[in-house]
């Protein structure tokens, strides 16, 4: 065999937390070789080190670089070597055209001026490898996020690469779109080039990985070979969290009351655009103690749905009734809502769920100062103690609710979005895809919060485009196409093939 890339006990530590511990990883040249393990796993952590965003002399261990000590201090370095990494939050800028993101401090110049024909001509050729058929002018923030995964690997191209890092590159994709992407790793393998794959999508990982590394609290557990016998995903599930997962749905006996929401006649027309209507006259409803969910395809309009009965965060002329335990309620501004019980975790907890550069604790308190109050002035110790409540209550695994959720794990900070709405007391939690880009260890922990809410008494629907999710989880199941609520099953009788048959025939 002929190894690319040799880690040898890769150890680096944070304040208080030690990050890496003893990590060995050794990839192949042309193979596709994965990296699994729960948030937190330190995944990333490496990654980092491998692309010299944690420079040489940060960490302990030895980097060998196709047979070569690599001593990268920057990513420029590691780039001038051929490996480069693509970030789950893609590093592209909207407003410029896509020749110019892809060689955009890498230009084409003639006698110091940039060389627009050969480089419309270069980018052409790149898109072509990638499968992309937009014209090298076009701005970047036309294309849809599928299509940007594609400019940013052509961007990889452009520079020789030899090892590319693909950090979750289909977290944020519909399934026809991960296709495309993962379709285009094999097809790179096929030209020689390596790959390193990030996911938490063990049934894509199975599908096109020679080799997984499995991480587990900063150590390295396990490394499968794909090519001689195909692990189970069950396999792969207790090397990520160190325990079996027969169930991956906590078990939960509903206790269903009476109608706790319900939403009638609900309309929004787009914010932009006054003739295009994204929802039309939606009816939900949604008992104390029920698990509701939503399903459909990416643009189905689940999201603005939930963002407009939110306090009209989304859309314009909106019209429609909301009403709580059988009384009409005001949700025209979030404030509204929040003061009669609604809540919304987004699906964007980074951009959209909390302030990345503060603590936990204030992210936690957020929604609720009054609660930690008095006379218009925050009480410090009261601040904590709610904070420590929380922590304690939903498992959010930090070293102290002083630290700046910006350092959390995916899963972490996605307790810590949950934790500031329940400090609001809300009746009723919209959660818009509360799982994107967590493990499966960490998914189990936020299933079981959502059960336990579900058995206080509260309603939960919940957003999901994985089907199975929505499926282990729900009592009912509503199903929306192109802005309508085109139906409704229950739990016993719902299944993927029947969720997608109402879809297909709209």
């Amino acid at each position: 065999m002929d190894t690319i890339l040799e880690m040898r006990g890769i150890s680096k530590s944070f304040p208080g937390v030690k990050a890496l511990d003893n990590v060995n990883l050794r990839v192949e040249r042309g193979e596709i070789h994965a990296l699994v393990g729960e948030n937190g796993a330190g995944k990333s952590t490496l990654m980092k080190i491998l692309s010299g965003v944690h420079p040489k002399g940060d960490f302990e261990g030895e980097v060998i670089f196709e047979g070569e000590p690599a001593a990268f201090h920057g990513i420029a370095d590691s780039e001038r070597a051929g490996i480069i990494i693509i970030h789950q939050e893609l590093a592209l800028v909207p407003l410029l055209s896509i020749a110019e993101n892809i060689f955009l401090g890498n230009e084409i110049t003639r006698r110091g001026i940039i060389d627009w024909p050969e480089t419309f001509a270069q980018t052409e050729l790149l898109l072509a490898k990638v499968g992309l058929r937009e014209s090298p002018a076009a701005r970047v923030d036309s294309l849809g996020v599928g299509k940007q995964q594609l400019v940013e690997i052509a961007k990889a191209l452009s520079k020789d690469v030899k090892l590319l890092i693909l950090d979750e590159p289909t977290a944020a994709l519909q399934e026809n779109d991960s296709d495309k992407l993962l379709a285009l790793l094999l097809e790179l393998k096929s030209h020689g080039i390596t790959s390193i794959l990030i996911s938490h999508k063990l049934s894509e990982v199975g599908r096109v990985a020679d080799t997984i590394t499995v991480l587990r609290d900063g150590a390295t557990v396990s490394t499968i070979d794909c090519r001689t016998a195909p692990p189970s995903e069950e396999r792969i599930i207790r090397d990520m969290v160190g325990r079996d997962m027969a169930h991956r749905y906590p078990e939960r006996s509903p206790r269903i009351g009476d109608v706790l929401l319900e939403v009638s006649d609900w309309n929004v027309w787009h914010p932009l655009h006054a003739d295009r209507q994204v929802i039309k006259g939606g009816n939900l409803r949604v008992a104390a103690g029920e698990v509701v969910g939503i399903a459909g395809l990416m643009g189905s309009g689940r999201t603005e749905f939930a963002m407009s009965l939110f306090g009209r965060s989304y859309g314009r002329n909106i019209s429609g009734t909301v009403r709580l335990a059988g009384e009409p309620v005001d949700v025209s501004t979030v404030r509204r809502a929040v003061d009669n019980g609604i809540a919304y975790v987004t699906e964007d907890r980074k951009a959209l769920g909390l302030v990345l550069d503060e603590d936990v604790r204030r992210n936690i308190t957020l929604t609720n100062l009054a609660g930690v109050s008095k006379n218009g002035v925050i009480d410090d110790t009261a601040e904590r103690a709610a904070a420590e409540e929380y922590r304690r209550a939903l498992g959010i695994r930090t070293p102290s609710v002083f630290q700046k959720v910006v350092n959390l794990s995916g899963g972490n900070q996605q307790k810590v979005v949950l934790s500031k709405w329940l400090f609001a007391g809300p009746r009723v939690l919209i959660l818009d895809e509360p799982t994107r880009g967590i493990d499966v260890g960490a998914k189990f922990e936020i299933y079981s919060i959502i059960n336990r809410l579900a058995d206080e008494g509260k309603g939960v629907i919940l957003i999901s485009s994985e089907m199975p999710e929505l499926l282990g989880m729900c009592d009912r199941i509503y199903v929306m196409d192109e802005g309508e609520i085109i139906g409704e099953l229950a739990a016993a009788e719902a299944s993927q093939e029947k969720i997608m048959s109402m879809i297909v025939r709209g």
